[in-house]
Order: structure tokens, then sequence, then C-alpha cells
């Protein structure tokens, strides 16, 4: 066999202290400097040891060389963790597919470093609080001011106000949703116009040979949208509860699961880490990149995966705007577990992967849940 590194990865050095009793003398503790290394291809951060990193920077990414050449207990525990890869392999193929991406590098360990699996963020929220409990402000310190002034008021340029508008209306009314209908369905009509105006194609061109653009009602890199909407719908009408893809330019459904009411609940509970105020929205949607659709053009780009994030954020403005003149409510996290996403819809991270999740349906007549409503267009002020 051959084996060569793996083509991304990335070595955090880290400090821990330890006790040792024959270091009593010297007050017993002392510190010791751990690697740990982030490679895409493995989904997960690995711990090496000093001598295991030294090896590593010094093995090439793209020559094949014997084994012989590297101590063995190195080359056996790099092997097992997946950093060198061994020809032919299953590692060597999920590492090619990650090389044949054209993923910027530092993009690449950011994306699959940051990802969850089963997180529940009450319970982290819960154990940050009791860990600090009373002294929570003293360890967060002051907020940053709301608003950044480079000028005193007597040297700032006033200007006109903007004329009242029906957009104005449609923004003032625009409210994260934490307080959804638990009992009502949502119709397909008002479901179908939200899907295709947050997500719908209004036109395909045909750019060049091969290359297929889309024009969307927001903007994207190029033209690629290489987002893509998978649903977790619980309530509407004339739609099984399950799981789907929506496609943008038939404007239609994919199924690809039917489920329960009880079990699309579960499985949204497993999607956005067990926020319990979202759990009654009648229609998740999670937003999902198609990496190499951007990465196609836009290779190993220093911007490419920051075009992705963008696309996000046009697409849920565009869904809670949809939303809202229906008089419906929505919400979006970033709180979520990518890797249950993953698995639920048979993605393959490597090739797509989801960077949040949405949702929409039916506001609550009644408040249980506070939500951020200081024009009090939604909520009356009491």
């Amino acid at each position: 066999m051959r084996v060569r590194r793996c083509g991304i990865v990335m070595l955090e050095p880290a400090e821990r202290v330890e006790f040792d009793l024959a270091r009593l003398a010297d007050g017993g503790l002392y510190k010791i400097i751990d690697w740990t290394a982030f490679a895409p291809h493995l989904g997960q951060a690995v711990t090496l040891a000093p001598a295991e990193a030294m090896a590593l920077g010094e093995v090439s990414p793209s020559d094949w060389i014997e084994p012989s050449e590297l101590p063995g207990d190195i080359l056996g525990s790099l092997l097992a963790k997946g950093l060198l890869v061994e020809e032919g392999s299953e590692a060597d193929a999920r590492d090619q597919r990650v090389r044949g991406t054209d993923w910027r590098p530092t993009a690449a360990v950011m994306h699959f470093a940051s990802r969850w699996r089963a997180a529940e963020t009450e319970e982290l929220q819960q154990q940050f609080i009791e860990k600090y409990q009373d002294e929570l402000l003293d360890h967060l310190g002051p907020a940053p001011p709301a608003v950044r002034e480079r000028a005193s008021s007597a040297n700032r340029v006033t200007l006109p106000p903007a004329a009242r508008s029906p957009l104005d209306a449609l923004l003032d009314g625009r409210v994260t949703c934490r307080n959804f209908d638990k009992e009502r369905a949502l119709t397909k009509a008002d479901f179908a116009a939200v899907l295709y105006r947050a997500f719908g194609a209004r036109a395909v061109d045909d750019y060049a040979p091969g290359v297929e653009l889309l024009k969307k009602g927001v903007p994207s890199a190029g033209g690629l949208h290489p987002t893509e909407a998978y649903l977790l719908v619980r309530r509407v009408d004339d739609v099984e509860p399950g799981l789907y893809h929506y496609h943008p330019v038939d404007h239609a459904l994919e199924p690809i699961r039917t489920l329960s009411l009880d079990e699309a609940t579960a499985l949204a509970r497993r999607f956005v880490g067990a926020q319990p105020y979202l759990l009654d929205a009648q229609v998740f949607v999670i937003p999902t990149s198609r990496f190499r659709r951007n990465f196609w053009k836009y290779r190993n780009h220093a911007k490419s995966y920051r075009a992705l994030i963008l696309d996000i954020g046009h697409i849920s403005q565009t869904l809670y705007l949809a939303a809202t003149e229906l008089g419906l409510a929505a919400f979006i996290t970033a709180a979520v577990n990518e890797v249950d996403i993953e698995a639920a819809f048979g993605l393959d991270p490597l090739e797509e992967g989801p960077l949040a999740v949405s949702g929409f349906g039916i506001r609550a007549a009644g408040k249980s849940e506070v939500e951020f409503d200081p024009l009090h267009k939604v909520w009356p002020a009491v």
C-alpha cells in the first residue's frame, strides 16, 4: 500500500493542565500541549500527540509514499485517525471527494467543525446559567452599544423621512414567531405561495452550453442559486406530514418519507436543538447548500463560502416577508443539528449540507413565549 496526507487538515495547539504527585514540590501542576486536527473528510476533530503532529506536517498531501518512510507506531496511529489515507481505501475516496469540490480550506474546516449532532440548546443554556448563576452579567460584561457613533449629533446630516409605503407596513409586521397555533393547519395555497416567493424559479436561462442559471426572487452569486429547500411538513391541508424536497422550477413537492404528526414533531425537535417554542410551526424549511454548484465557478475562492451564507440570509428575509404578507408568521435559527438533518434527508455532507432551519405557519392567538415586537404590530402593548 501507499499513503499520503489528506487534502485538507488544520492543526490547533491546545494547552491542558495535569496534576502529578511526584511534582508536588513544584505545586504538582504541569502543562501539556495537545494538537487538535480538523479534517473535513472526517467530519470530526481528532487529538494528536506532538510527535504525530510533527510527522503529519512532513507528509505530502499530493505525493504517495511508502509506509516504510514513517515510524510504524505513528503510521498506524495516523491511519487509524484518518489523517493519513491509504491509496484506494474508503478514507481515500472521501478525501478525493473533498478535493474535487474545490473548497477553500479554511472555509471547509469551519463548516465541518461547526456541525452539531443531538445538541439541545435549552440544556446548553441552562448549564451556562447554572455555571455563572448571579454572575452572568459579570462574566459577560456590558453589551457593546447598539449603534456605533462616528460623529456628534450636531455634525450629523439629517435625512428626509421616507414616505410610508406598503413595504413599510410589511417590514414593521415582520416579527420572529415563537408562538405557533398548535391545532390549525396551513392552507395549501398559502403554503405554496410562501415556497414559491422564497425559493421558486421565475425563469430558467440557458446561459451557455451546459450552464443553466435560475432567476429567483432573491440574489445569488453568479445566478447559480446553490440553495435547495428541504421540508418537514407538520400541518398543511392536503399534504401528508413528512419529509419533502421542493422543486423550484416545477413548483412541486418531491416526497421523501411520510410521517405521523408525532413523528414529524419529534424530528422537528431534533432538527432545531429542542427549542420548544418552534415545535408547533406548521412547516419547517431546511435550506441546504450544494457546495459543488457554487464552487464549480468560484473554485477555492476566498469568498465562495461567504456567498453561500449570504444566500441563506436573502432567502430567509424573503420567506419572512412572504409569510407576513399573508398574515402568517416565520422564524429562522442557526442553532440546529446539522448531522441529524443530513441523516433524515439522506444527504451526503461532503456534497450538500444545511446552514440553518427556517419555518412558517399560523401564529397562536395568545402569547406564551416572549417575542420581540417593540412596535406592537403583532401583540398589543400591555
